[in-house]
């Protein structure tokens, strides 16, 4: 599945992943539990939902701002681990439980998720675009060299 596809698939998933209990119970699978820091109740309350791979058992990725980490220790605050890589996240910075927000709030969080994933999903795009582009130059450059 490409990138892009990925991408789109988590976004429109993720919409009910307001929820606490909905983003704990993906991490059925999850490789840490007691003794750990990143518990699937602690990962779930730093907004992360388990989206593993064959290759890649503990990936997480955050259902707002859709930053995937990977390469949990046991000792891996999920909070500060998200904070540190993704402080802009609209999450993170939510001052209220979900249950909490007016129609309102929860409207304008909607907008900024889509925004969050319009430009990955356009950054992604273009950088396809430019490793198209390089390679038709190799080609033709490639081409030239052997007619001259």
């Amino acid at each position: 599945m490409a990138t892009s596809d990925v991408l789109s698939t988590r976004f429109l998933a993720y919409d009910k992943m307001y929820t606490h209990d909905l983003r704990e119970q993906s991490f059925a699978d999850w490789p840490f539990r007691e003794d750990c820091n990143c518990t699937p109740e602690k990962m779930a309350a730093a907004g992360f939902v388990h989206c593993p791979s064959e290759n890649e058992p503990d990936v997480a990725c955050c259902f707002f701002c859709l930053i995937e980490l990977e390469g949990w220790e046991p000792d891996d605050d999920p909070w500060s681990e998200h904070e540190k890589r993704s402080p802009n996240c609209g999450f993170l910075t939510m001052k209220k439980y979900f249950t909490e927000l007016t129609v309102s709030e929860f409207v304008n969080l909607e907008k900024a998720r889509l925004k969050v994933y319009i430009r990955k999903t356009c950054h992604k795009n273009m950088a396809c675009l430019r490793d198209a582009i390089d390679h038709v130059l190799e080609e033709l450059k490639s081409q030239l060299d052997s007619i001259l």
